[in-house]
């Protein structure tokens, strides 16, 4: 029965002789964990841009829409799951 090979061995454990590494664990981007909230069906939500200054402007219509989620473009659900890995 084979072993299954790992895809990053560190070197220094390999040199210790120890049988297998381990994994090395993928870092969380935080500024993407706090910008995106990722909905119970796997779709990818944000705020909307716009209501930080020159709101005298717009009439409330307009900012209470902009303070909603909207859905993410599914092309870049790729790169977002990268960045977020323990949230799929």
């Amino acid at each position: 029965m084979k072993k299954k090979r790992l895809k990053y061995v560190n070197p220094k454990i390999l040199e210790r002789g120890e049988k297998m590494a381990k994994k090395l664990k993928v870092k969380t981007n935080r500024s993407a964990a706090k910008r995106f909230k990722i909905t119970a069906n796997g779709k990818i939500l944000c705020k909307r841009s716009g209501k930080s200054h020159l709101l005298r402007k717009k009439n409330r219509k307009r900012k209470r829409r902009l303070g909603q989620y909207k859905e993410l473009f599914k092309g870049f659900y790729s790169h977002i799951k990268e960045c977020i890995p323990y949230k799929f």
